[in-house]
Order: structure tokens, then C-alpha cells, then sequence
């Protein structure tokens, strides 16, 4: 009997898991060095669904020092997802420094600068010799490119296609926008996202403040409705080479929104980003 993939990667939502890289991977802190390696491990904490960095201890040019704190993320945090898991996972919107296994933290300090419990190291026994770093404390590059949000996932990627579907998008009834010439965003266990372009929407949107990072595309800015509700819509200004189809494109979020493709209305997701 065939096994879906879907449920392979949700079935091991539960363990730690840990995957080797060849990627050159340096880590540094107000222009300190702190690792610099080339056997890094890439860790999914449990119910992690984008994982982190591991360093050898002894690519550490930084010193550790126990922070004496016990660390981890309650059964509660997160959000469920029921394509991927019937338990809480911890998504990217939960910080690195959530633990969801036992370990030890330490603080770093590099430069004469210390950073408070930014180091955990699993008491498991393949990552014995292993720290994990905490993501968001460090700047990172693999090998040459800087590195955001989170390291890239071998097992994750995004797709973008040119489409000729015909995409609307709704409020309680009210156009949105209409396009025939969307571009389609696939990424690994996401709802497909349909970027449009800007003369295709047919409201007035008010920049926010609000601002994200993903691994694959960059620094999204979001978007108002102008008599409506907040941060409904985003655009990538600048987006990494893998998203450059999408640049300046206007997304909707799937999960606040009725999104109907081809006369047929799709149903809303269910994601970390579908609010109340």
C-alpha cells in the first residue's frame, strides 16, 4: 500500500530529527565570529515544522557558559493543523528558543557580549557534540548568502508559476480583485498563494507597518484595507532570487478571505496565519 508523503512528514512531527548539511555555515553576532563549519546540522525540534542550525561545539570561536535554565515550549503552543498534525506544531512564528526537547542552555559570548540562553545543546546522543544556536540571536550565511527567518530546508521549496486561471477575491461579497494573469506560489505544506498584479485590484490598499521574513523570499510589507481589515494583503519589494517572479505581485491571505478560481470557491485554509 503507498504511503502519502503528507503523512510521512506530519507522522514525524513528534521526534527530533536531524539531517546533515555540506553547506559552509557561519555564524556571527555585532561582526564577531561565533562558528564556522562545515558539518552543521540542520535540527527539527519536535512538532517543528522549519528547523535550525546546529554547530559542533568545537567550531565554537565563542565561549559557552550554562545558563542553568530549563527551557520548553508548552503542549499548547501553536497552532493545529489538521493536514499535518491532530497536536499544536510549532510553526515560524514561534521562537527558536521555544524548546520542545530536554537539553541544556547556555549563554554566549562573543566579543565580551553575552547572549542570554542563546546556545541549547539536546541530551540526545547523535547531537552529543552538537549546540544548537538560537536563530533570531546570530546573524548567519550559507556559505556566502545571508541566511533569514530560519535556514533553508532540503526538504522545502517554493515553485512559481505563470497561470491563466481566473482568480476573485472576496469580503462578505465585496470585490477585492479579479485577475486572469495570476502568478501561482507553491511552497512545501502551504496553501498554494495566487500573486496578482496590482492593476488587477480593485481596492485601495494602505501600506502598514507590519513587516515578515521568509527563507525563500524575503522581506514581505503588508497591506490595509482602507475601510477594512488590517494586514489582508502582502508584496515582496525586494524578494530573493527564488521569488523574483512574484516581485511587487499583491497576495491575499487565503485564510481571512473568500477566494474563488474558476467559478469555484475555495475553502479557507487552515494555517498560523488565520487568525481569530
Amino acid at each position: 500500500m503507498g504511503v502519502r508523503m503528507m503523512d510521512l512528514l506530519g507522522g514525524s512531527l513528534g521526534s527530533l530529527r536531524y539531517e546533515p548539511t555540506a553547506k559552509r555555515v557561519r555564524v556571527s553576532v555585532g561582526g564577531e565570529p561565533v562558528a564556522d563549519t562545515c558539518e552543521a546540522r540542520l535540527v527539527w525540534e519536535p512538532r517543528r515544522v522549519v528547523p535550525t542550525y546546529a554547530v559542533p561545539i568545537s567550531s565554537l570561536t565563542a565561549q559557552l557558559v550554562p545558563a542553568g535554565a530549563e527551557s520548553g515550549a508548552d503542549e499548547d503552543v501553536g497552532v493545529r493543523l489538521p493536514a499535518i498534525s491532530s497536536r499544536p506544531i510549532l510553526d515560524p512564528t514561534v521562537p527558536f528558543d521555544a524548546h520542545s526537547c530536554a537539553g541544556t542552555a547556555f549563554d554566549v559570548i562573543a566579543g565580551g557580549e553575552m547572549g542570554a540562553a542563546a546556545a541549547f545543546r539536546p541530551d540526545d546522543p547523535d547531537l552529543a557534540d552538537y549546540v544548537i544556536l538560537e536563530f533570531a540571536a546570530f546573524e548567519w550565511r550559507e556559505e556566502d548568502e545571508h541566511v533569514v527567518s530560519h535556514p533553508h530546508d532540503p526538504f522545502g521549496r517554493i515553485d512559481v508559476l505563470r497561470s491563466s486561471r481566473h482568480v476573485r477575491i472576496e469580503l462578505h461579497g465585496r470585490l477585492l480583485a479579479e485577475s486572469s494573469r495570476p502568478m501561482l506560489l507553491f511552497e512545501t505544506l502551504l496553501p498554494p498563494r495566487f500573486y496578482l498584479p496590482r492593476d488587477d485590484v480593485a481596492v485601495r490598499l494602505e501600506p502598514s507597518d507590519t513587516a515578515t521574513y521568509c527563507a525563500y523570499k524575503g522581506r514581505a510589507s503588508y497591506y490595509s484595507i482602507s475601510d477594512g481589515p488590517r494586514d489582508v494583503a502582502w508584496t515582496y519589494h525586494e524578494p530573493l532570487h527564488d521569488a523574483e517572479p512574484v516581485r511587487d505581485r499583491i497576495c491575499f491571505f487565503d485564510e481571512r478571505l473568500d477566494v474563488i478560481v474558476d467559478g469555484k470557491r475555495r475553502d479557507r485554509p487552515i494555517t498560523p496565519w488565520s487568525g481569530e
